[in-house]
Parts: C-alpha cells; sequence; structure tokens
C-alpha cells in the first residue's frame, strides 16, 4: 500500500528538516572561529547528529514532493515557489552551513573596497579578524571569482561596515536573490523544452543542494546560476543582445557560465539571424560587458590569471584522485616524474573537458539548453577540483532541457549522494563524526518509518 502523499506533507516535513537543519547548525555548523566548539564535545555532537536527521527529512519530503511532480495532478509552480520559500526560511538566520567559504566573500569584498589587489593577495594581506575567519587553506591564495561578484561583495562590505553578522546576512541574501532568479527561469526554460515547468522547479530548485549550499552556504554560484538563467530567458525571446550582457555577468562571478555564450549564439541562429551575425553581435555584448564591469568594479583584469588558482590538495575531483593514486604508484616505483602525476592528470581532465564539450554541441546543437547543461557538468566533473555545489552548474538546466524523465531520475539519485556528502563545518570528517552522522540520519528513517506504519494501520484495520 502507498505512503498518501500530498503537497502541505512535503511541506511540513521538508520545513522540520531545515528547521532541524538550522538547529543543528548552532553548535555543528561552519561557525565564527570564536564559536567554534570542539567536535568531541557534547553540543557539537548533538547538533551534527539534529543536522543529519533534518538533512534526511528533507530529502525525504523532497522525494515525496517528487512523486506528487509526477502523479496524475502536479501542482502548479506557483505552489512549488511557496513550498521552496517555507523550506528556504529556517535557514535564512542559521550560521553558515557545509563550507566557509563565505567568510572568503567577506574578506575579499573587504579587501576590494580597501582598494587591495584581491587577485595578488589573499585575505591575509586584509588582516584582522575577518581575514582569521578564513579557512587557513585560503588565506594566501587570491580570489577566484570575477569582478562582478567582487563589487557585489565589496558594496556588502562598505554597507556592513566590516560587521560580521550583517555581513553574513547580507550575502546570504544576495544568495537567495541569485536562487529566486533561477526559480524565476525553470518553468520558462521548461516550456521552450517541451518540459514539465513543475518537474524542471522541482529538480533544479526545490533540489536540496540548492538549499544546502545555496541558501544555508550561501555560495556565489546562485549568483552565477540566476543570472545564466534570466540571460538565456532573454536570448529565447527577443532581446539576444540582454542575453548576452547577463550571461556574460554570471561568467564574471564564476568562469563556468561562460559556455552559456555559445547557447546565445545558437537561440539567435534558430530564431533566423545569420550565424556570422549572431556570432559578432554575441562577441561585442560580451566584450562590452567584460570592460565595463571590470572599469566599474576596479579591480583590474587579474582575475583572468586568477583562473589559474590553486585547488585544495585535499579535493576529490576525479583527475585529482586518479593523479594522487599515479603519485603514490611512481613513488613506490622511486620515479621522479611522482611530482607531476597530479599537474598532468589536471591537464589531461581540462583537454578531455573541452573534447567532451565540442562532441556534445556537435551532437546536440538542436538542443542548446541541453547541450550547455552538459557542458557545464562536463566541466565539474572533470575539472581539476570538485564539490557538491558544483553539480548544480549542470543540473540546472538539465532539469529545464533533459529529454526524458529517466535522465532527472538519475540525476536526482546524484544529488540524494551528494547532499550526504559534507559536513555542516565544512571541513574533514574523522571517525566519530561519521559515527555521529550516521547514527542522525538512521535516526530520521527511523522516524520516517514509524510515521508511515501509523498511516497504514487504520486503512490496514479497515481492510482487516
Amino acid at each position: 500500500m502507498a505512503f498518501p502523499v500530498d503537497l502541505r506533507r512535503c511541506q511540513i516535513l521538508g520545513l522540520a528538516g531545515t528547521a532541524f537543519l538550522a538547529a543543528g547548525g548552532e553548535t555543528a555548523g561552519a561557525l565564527p572561529v570564536r564559536d567554534l566548539l570542539h567536535p568531541a564535545s557534547a553540543r557539537a555532537a548533538l547538533g551534527l547528529v539534529a543536522v543529519y536527521f533534518g538533512l534526511v527529512l528533507l530529502i525525504a519530503a523532497w522525494a515525496l514532493l517528487g512523486r506528487l511532480v509526477r502523479g496524475p495532478r502536479p501542482p502548479e509552480p506557483r505552489a512549488l515557489l511557496l513550498v521552496l520559500a517555507v523550506w528556504a526560511t529556517p535557514l535564512l538566520l542559521a550560521p553558515p552551513l557545509f563550507s566557509r567559504d563565505v567568510y572568503s566573500y567577506l574578506a575579499q569584498g573587504a579587501m576590494v573596497d580597501a582598494h587591495m589587489d584581491v587577485y595578488a593577495h589573499g585575505p591575509s594581506q586584509l588582516g584582522g579578524p575577518l581575514a582569521g575567519e578564513v579557512a587557513p587553506l585560503w588565506r594566501h591564495t587570491g580570489a577566484p571569482y570575477g569582478p562582478v561578484f567582487l563589487a557585489v561583495a565589496a558594496a556588502l562590505s562598505a554597507l556592513t561596515r566590516g560587521e560580521l553578522p550583517a555581513g553574513l546576512f547580507g550575502m546570504r541574501l544576495v544568495a537567495l536573490a541569485g536562487v529566486a532568479l533561477m526559480a524565476a527561469a525553470l518553468p520558462r526554460l521548461a516550456r521552450h523544452s517541451g518540459a514539465d515547468p513543475s518537474a524542471a522547479l522541482w529538480l533544479g530548485a526545490l533540489n536540496p543542494l540548492v538549499l544546502l549550499h545555496l541558501v544555508a552556504g550561501a555560495h556565489n554560484d546562485a549568483v552565477m546560476l540566476g543570472l545564466l538563467g534570466v540571460g538565456l530567458v532573454a536570448a529565447l525571446g527577443r532581446w539576444p543582445i540582454l542575453g548576452a550582457v547577463l550571461v556574460t555577468l554570471a561568467a564574471l562571478v564564476k568562469a563556468p557560465a561562460a559556455l552559456g555564450l555559445a547557447a546565445v549564439v545558437v537561440l539567435q541562429v534558430r530564431a533566423g539571424r545569420s550565424t556570422a551575425k549572431a556570432f559578432v553581435t554575441t562577441a561585442v555584448a560580451a566584450a562590452g560587458t567584460t570592460v565595463a564591469a571590470t572599469a566599474a568594479a576596479g579591480t583590474g583584469y587579474g582575475w583572468i590569471a586568477a583562473l589559474d588558482t590553486p585547488v585544495s590538495p585535499q579535493n576529490w575531483a576525479l583527475t585529482t584522485l586518479l593523479g594522487r593514486a599515479t603519485r603514490a604508484l611512481l613513488e613506490h616505483l622511486g620515479s621522479d616524474l611522482a611530482p607531476l602525476a597530479i599537474p598532468a592528470w589536471h591537464t589531461l581532465g581540462v583537454v578531455s573537458a573541452g573534447v567532451a564539450i565540442v562532441l556534445i554541441w556537435l551532437r546536440l546543437r538542436p538542443r542548446p539548453l541541453y547541450a550547455l547543461g552538459l557542458s557545464l557538468a562536463a566541466v565539474a566533473v572533470l575539472g581539476p577540483a570538485i564539490r557538491p555545489w558544483y553539480a548544480l552548474w549542470g543540473l540546472f538546466l538539465i532539469a529545464a532541457a533533459a529529454p526524458s524523465t529517466s535522465v532527472r531520475h538519475r540525476m536526482a539519485a546524484v544529488t540524494g549522494v551528494l547532499a550526504l556528502c559534507v559536513l555542516p563545518g565544512g571541513g574533514p570528517a574523522d571517525t566519530g563524526q561519521l559515527v555521529l552522522a550516521v547514527s542522525g540520519g538512521a535516526l530520521a528513517v527511523v522516524v520516517l518509518w514509524q510515521a508511515h506504519q501509523a498511516e497504514l494501520a487504520p486503512a490496514l484495520g479497515r481492510t482487516a
């Protein structure tokens, strides 16, 4: 007998999940240094259990909502947007979760506001309490972000005068604005691709990774994807030049969005423009936007060299894992080539991503939104570094343009796995933390099972 599903039940279950996430984050999240607790402390342990308890509840609510979306009477996009707002609400005032990157954003914004070269120097050059909040690995590393995002971060720094609570809240509002743009763009992109707008919203905006990393983590990927989405919507309509401008602004937040310019060109060609005219107008709009935005931000063009910013040696990208394995083998063999193993694999990954992108566009040029989604996914998978939220680069557009429900099902499964991969403090896990995380998730499974049995009991009694 099926578990009864309705929109209100999904809404309440997901709200309970994000409420536990927010509550657990108060002691186990990516807290300011002065508030950090020892991971072995009772409060930190309880917070970690609560976070994973809430995380499993949220994933369950999202899965049940997906069943409803695929049912005979799926909820309208407007109803799903209300669910997204309800689920996100507890996270608004929660501490940062699953990453300390937001502290880097604030420090880099303060550096730009102080007219320091954010590409030549890391936050350590800023000094003071704010620099001390940045993860040690990135304190001496230049910013890898474009001038548009750094201008926003600098404006926020000036507005909040370096006050940490206000800065964290402001950066979360910036991320929420990006998520709002994503949610606004998805239905239109889905209709253009012949897909169900509700299914696109479910996978692309209500996705747990969006709530965990774009809302709770306040990652600037939200701004990149939001600008990319509305830029593509503009290009679908009568404003291809505006589309090129918006997509370029997205790329000046994070570089991978530049692939969206290919989609803008193809969409213009499909609308009847010649290939040469579409290419020239897009290139001129992109170049003009880049020059104007860089001049307005006052950061200079150091962001081009910053695209080669070093990656964490602990990251678990495919090419990094292969590089480590190769290095270990060469060290065992006593080869002098061992130090070159990881750089070689990273280079091979970048080349492979380029080849994959060319092949994708050759095959899927008639479906530019889907081709763009797959291209961004290839960049994330084959790049030198990967984080769970990088999956959203491709997933956002695949949600709107995937040719079949089976593709969406596979992406949903990937989402469920990635949502469980990072601890709320954003650091590496030890055995004790893993045990606590698994315990919290297992407790949620038990509670959900008991609720399921309680729902079935009256029906079984009537049929007995």
